[in-house]
């Protein structure tokens, strides 16, 4: 598989590069980002062919068909990591949670929330390849308040790989900071910043694009990747799970094989999102993929009306904070795939200056065969949360915004896969207030309390938060960000 660039090609960077090329630089032309050149069919017979396969299995087996750069035994060792999950045999639940309706239970690894299901063994392969290659990197990671806890988690004490992880101060639940803050790792540094998320992916997406920094990092004999989902290496990871997903329906009687489905995918930065897009690309019978949003409702507004405006937005505050995103980078990718590199970089540049683009009719037209999107306030996901509660299935507020959006999307009577992105512990006192009106409540009493209600066990890795001591207490300003960094190398 070879990659190519969302904006074209400047004459500089190469016009095509390979899989490990495109996660060790993630960064393309014009500050665009990597895409495939092309992908496979996969076909009914390919999906059949896996209807016996466990989750690594498929894993394995999906890395091999898009015949990445990377050796047998080194993918063999990435996705062996899904070992780490609560059920290494099943690390993806897929739950019936109502007639037609299904819950894919992305959260059962090591930090509780979907990233672990790309960084686990994204991390691992990006490790080796510095290990293997004599080279060491600094790897940048900006986060709304689960690809932090991820990251630092996949890379902590890897060799060859040091890792800055940026998250927005007072933006993150109290559990994923505490998860960044008190990480050990002697290669790590976690730095809050006075801002929110979309500051601290600018941040990072301008340092991964500066021949200054990455010349004190040159001087200093480092290279520089990054962690989020602009890195391809966690896209790939995440196109696994919409088919298993698929799969699973199957296996458990609820469609025949061939039959479509909706995808509904909660969504800040698109990266799980895209996931499915290219997994339907690639021949995975879906009708269409719902996108739900929260309050920061600009992908709704950009599916709905085919503009994404920014104009007099400013980020909202949510019960669902790591959705709290206005500039959603894997936009890029999708627009890149539908209306090809020269519209791409017209619309990114337009972005870019004045805050605004818009779709033709055509295009948007073009948009909507794909997808359908709504939003869901804090107190309409807090109602979902109660009304499912008291059914016997518990969520978090992400995946409640999922259910605003089936009801108002999917407008056929196909069977929908819901994808929840983070566990009930990562969210607690928002979930006791949802199901009790408790107001207040601090994390650990929030989580007691829930696991009181529910009668079920507050897993060890979270407990064990709240008594481990600050390792990262740095709160900083977002223009001092590069000196920090640099400081910390």
């Amino acid at each position: 598989m070879q990659f190519i660039e969302t904006r074209g090609n400047d004459g500089v960077h190469p016009s095509e590069v390979t899989f490990s090329h495109a996660i060790l630089s993630p960064i393309a032309s014009f500050g665009g980002l990597y895409v495939p050149k092309g992908m496979p069919r996969l076909g009914i017979a390919y999906l059949e062919s896996h209807l016996d396969s466990p989750y690594k299995m498929l894993a394995l087996d999906l890395m091999r068909t898009l015949r990445i750069d990377i050796d047998e035994v080194t993918i063999e060792a990435a996705v062996a990591l899904y070992d780490r999950f609560d059920d290494p045999a099943h690390p993806v639940p897929v739950v019936k949670v109502g007639e037609g309706l299904f819950v894919s239970e992305l959260y059962h690894g090591p930090t509780r929330a979907f990233k672990d299901m790309a960084l686990q063994p994204f991390g691992h392969i990006l490790s080796h390849l510095a290990q293997s290659r004599g080279e060491e990197y600094l790897i940048l990671a900006a986060t709304s308040g689960d690809t932090g806890p991820a990251a630092l988690e996949t890379f902590k004490n890897k060799p060859g790989v040091r890792v800055a992880c940026l998250y927005p101060n007072n933006g993150t639940s109290d559990v994923q900071r505490l998860q960044m803050v008190t990480e050990e790792g002697a290669n790590l540094k976690v730095i809050g910043i006075d801002g929110n998320f979309d500051d601290a992916q600018s941040a990072l997406k301008s340092l991964l694009g500066s021949p200054s920094f990455k010349a004190k990092l040159k001087e200093k004999n480092i290279l520089l990747s990054a962690a989020n989902s602009v890195n391809f290496g966690r896209i790939i990871f995440q196109i696994v799970y919409h088919i298993h997903s698929y799969l699973e329906l199957v296996r458990q009687g609820e469609i025949a094989m061939g039959e479509k489905i909706y995808l509904n995918v909660p969504s800040g930065n698109f990266g799980n999102a895209l996931g499915a897009y290219y997994a339907m690309k690639m021949g995975l019978p879906v009708k269409q993929i719902i996108i739900a949003s929260n309050e920061n409702d600009v992908l709704t507004r950009f599916i709905s009306y085919g503009s994404y405006d920014l104009r007099d937005r400013t980020l909202i505050p949510t019960t669902s904070p790591a959705m709290d995103i206005l500039i959603s980078s894997n936009i890029e990718r999708v627009l890149y795939d539908l209306f090809g590199p020269q519209r791409t970089r017209e619309l990114m540049v337009q972005l870019e200056r004045e805050r605004y683009y818009s779709l033709s009719a055509e295009e948007h037209e073009l948009l909507q065969t794909i997808f359908v999107a709504d939003f869901c306030n804090g107190d309409e996901g807090k109602g979902y949360i109660k009304r499912y509660f008291e059914r016997g299935y518990l969520m978090d507020p992400h995946t409640a915004t999922c259910f605003k959006a089936q009801e108002s999307c999917a407008s056929e009577a196909y069977k929908s896969v819901i994808y929840s992105t983070a566990e009930w512990t990562k969210f607690s006192p928002t979930i006791i207030n949802a199901i009790s009106g408790a107001e207040g409540s601090s994390d650990l009493e929030a989580l007691e309390a829930i696991a009181s209600k529910g009668n079920i066990a507050i897993p060890s890795m979270i407990k064990a938060l709240f008594g481990k001591p600050i390792k990262h207490a740095t709160v900083i300003d977002k223009a001092d960000i590069e000196s920090e960094i640099l400081s910390f190398i």
